[in-house]
């Protein structure tokens, strides 16, 4: 789907969007099928409707829909608010028919689903929600249910989609009839008597009474749907659209608020807060030139509203040290800061973005400066990967950690859910360790997974390079299925992990030279560093970074739990530096939130620095705090924090990030916010002395430069 192409050609049709420009009507008997063809989508068409159109409540509402499938692939949408993991859906998906209503965790949802019936024939589908139970009819009588405890407040996405998502991939083969959305949870005698059949007018005297929006072909007959892709432009393709970029000035500087996963405790969530610098698995965020003596930075910025993700870029001249007003790429249309962007800058000086996604459900973007050094202007890169020796559009990627490397070219570590990657249909692994490169940042290598263990990795990459010689690496945790304990998925994540490569990706080893087998499946394989799961301990990785003579330094915080609040802690954060014959494992200091961050950087002199969020910040136990500066002069053999570097904050400060070869007076970037509850976020840098500015909310106007405002 075009985020921003309109769906329709013409003023008449868009005259009906309070309604919906619609489908349906047919005179039917108890449970007969549609006597017309119905709206048809074969794949390439689709409909889109902002939601500010769709009176319908998160708390209690129900879909109502004559659906009729033409083939039985993998995933095809009939209706989805935003994104198929966003607000609801209801769609099929790997041989069954889901009615998916997201909870109130912004990356958790849940379903209620059946075999998908016949395929060829029309059947009518109904799925309810009234904030404790999701319910889904099949003909008039309820098939399934899914129980929740929590429901969402609100709904966030901009626009309901009708046979589509932003995944072309994921269109409808079929066609659809007598849509009908109602901001309420329909009772079953009601499904049972839309099922008898659909209406060609609405009426408050029926049994289901009136919909909030109903949609139906009887009443559209000259109106055809729209093609989102043009014929000549094969499927893939689509998420390449006319709209997509927006290259706008924004207004000021502000950081995307965001929270994942509900707690139903004093502390609100796992963790939340001014995310625009987030996730630790995403770098670089801010790249140093000293051709132009700027530090060029993106972020996960938001509106006014706060209620969508954009992808922004600036730069701070050291020079003038004034900030510029910055770029909005583009819009990103969800509020997941998973989805932030990351950057590179080419040896041409050109700036390159990665708009990622969190898993499938959307598409990834890459974009490229049209002038070297020249934040005003991007065009989109039609990236494409070796796939079966064969190139193709690269469209989704996820957890990006992206390395332009002087004379050698691009140099990507990331995440895929696509376990076709294995050639393992056994295999538990959802978050697969991969890695790919390319000389030109367009074509790329085959996607080349690194390890794969039970249920999957998170990773922090780096690279080395001296004298005419690299090597890259990663460090990463795993995910455990470990049933009996109680330990599986995500959110035990534990174990540390290190692997190098001397050779730009081709072959793996480890620390000391022993070599790898790729993808490493077994969790006590060699590169294995500390066996964390035996201490049943959590581990976060937060950097790697490498020393003068190439040893990596792994910098990590461990707990007793993945809950906020002081049950899980202690939260210990830990350095664990091979000195050329074993690892150093060295404690730093202590935090009250497993999603507390710090960058660690080690400077020419050997001299070693930590930016963190370890002080007790104002929501107490919740991501971030307030931001410190640490030292250290003996290999993290004893550290002193040398400045307190914010104090008194009416938010918790989060995620402050290293840039790639950075400038002392832009040492660390982060952003802010209440650990609760949404709030405004501002975005703050500071210096290698731990003197913190924050970047202006709102640009004087007319000023296409301003002064960063120093924090006492």
């Amino acid at each position: 789907m075009f985020p921003n192409r309109p769906m329709f050609k013409n003023a008449a049709i868009c005259s009906f969007l309070p309604i919906f420009c619609l489908f349906f009507g047919f005179f039917g008997t108890v449970f007969a099928e549609p006597a017309g063809n119905g709206i048809v989508f074969d794949g390439n068409t689709a409909f889109q409707v902002p939601t500010s159109d769709v009176p319908m409540t998160p708390d209690s509402f129900s879909v109502s829909v004559w659906v009729r499938m033409n083939e039985e692939k993998d995933s095809q949408i009939f209706l989805t608010s935003g994104t198929p993991a966003q607000d609801w859906t209801l769609y099929a998906y790997k041989g069954r028919i889901r009615f998916l209503v997201q909870t109130n965790e912004m990356s958790s949802y849940g379903h209620a689903n059946i075999p998908i019936p016949e395929v060829g024939k029309w059947f009518h589908l109904v799925g309810t929600c009234d904030g404790k139970n999701v319910r889904l009819y099949l003909n008039g009588k309820e098939a399934a249910v899914w129980k929740t405890d929590v429901c969402r407040t609100r709904f966030t996405a901009r626009y309901l989609k009708v046979g589509a998502c932003e995944d072309p991939i994921r269109n409808l083969s079929g066609a659809l009839e007598d849509i009908r959305l109602y901001s309420r949870a329909l009772s079953a005698s009601e499904a049972a008597e839309l099922a008898k059949g659909p209406f060609l007018e609405m009426n408050d005297g029926l049994p289901t009474a009136k919909p909030a929006v109903w949609w139906s072909s009887a009443r559209m007959k000259d109106v055809k749907p729209v093609s989102i892709v043009p014929p000549e432009i094969p499927l893939q393709d689509a998420v390449y659209g006319d709209g997509l970029l927006l290259n706008a000035k924004d207004s000021g500087f502000r950081s995307i608020w965001y929270f994942n996963q509900a707690s139903g405790d004093a502390y609100g969530y796992k963790y939340s807060g001014g995310l625009g610098t987030y996730p630790a698995n995403h770098y670089p965020f801010s790249v140093y030139r000293p051709e132009v003596n700027k530090t060029f930075f993106c972020f996960g910025g938001t509106d006014l509203t706060g209620k969508t993700l954009l992808h922004e870029v600036s730069f701070f001249d050291h020079a003038s040290g004034k900030a510029a007003r910055p770029t909005i790429i583009l819009d990103k249309q969800t509020e997941d800061a998973h989805d932030n962007p990351v950057m590179a800058i080419d040896d041409a000086g050109y700036i390159w973005i990665f708009s990622t996604s969190h898993g499938t459900s959307r598409p990834s973007y890459v974009t490229r400066s049209i002038r070297p050094y020249d934040i005003s202007e991007f065009e989109l890169v039609k990236v494409l990967k070796m796939e079966n020796g064969k190139e193709v559009p690269m469209t989704n990627f996820s957890y990006v950690q992206v390395f332009s490397i002087r004379g050698e070219g691009m140099f990507i570590f990331f995440t895929t859910y696509d376990r076709s990657v294995l050639n393992d249909p056994g295999s538990r692994a959802e978050r697969i360790v991969s890695f790919m490169k390319s000389k030109d940042g367009i074509h790329w290598s085959e996607w080349k997974p690194i390890a794969a263990m039970e249920h999957g990795h998170y990773q922090n990459a780096a690279f080395w390079k001296k004298d005419g010689v690299f090597k890259l690496g990663t460090t990463f945790n795993y995910h455990p299925h470990d049933p009996a304990a109680g330990r599986v998925g995500l959110n035990w994540r534990t174990n540390l992990y290190y692997a190098e490569s001397p050779d730009g990706g081709e072959t793996w080893q480890t620390v000391d030279g022993k070599p790898l087998k790729t993808p490493m499946l077994d969790k006590n394989c060699p590169a294995l560093v500390h066996d964390y799961e035996a201490q049943k301990k959590n581990v976060y990785i937060l950097d790697l970074v490498y020393d003068a003579n190439g040893y990596p330094i792994l910098f990590y915080i461990t707990s007793n739990g993945w809950r906020s609040g002081p049950e899980a802690g202690p939260r210990e954060w830990f350095t664990c530096a091979w000195n050329g014959k074993e690892w150093e494992i060295r404690k730093v200091t202590e935090s009250d939130n497993n999603y507390d961050f710090g960058s660690l950087y080690v400077e020419k002199d050997g001299t070693w620095r930590v930016v963190a969020t370890d002080g007790e910040g104002p929501q107490k136990f919740n991501t971030g705090g307030e931001v410190s500066l640490w030292v250290s002069s003996n290999r993290g053999a004893s550290w002193k924090k040398v400045r307190q570097m914010t104090q008194n904050s009416p938010r918790n400060h989060c995620y402050p990030r290293r840039p790639i070869d950075r400038h002392e007076d832009f040492f660390a970037f982060w952003a802010d916010g209440h650990g609760r509850k949404p709030s405004e976020a501002d975005l703050y840098f500071s210096n290698i002395h731990g003197d913190v500015f924050k970047l202006p909310r709102k640009f004087p106007d007319g000023e296409e430069t301003a002064s960063p405002i120093p924090i006492p």
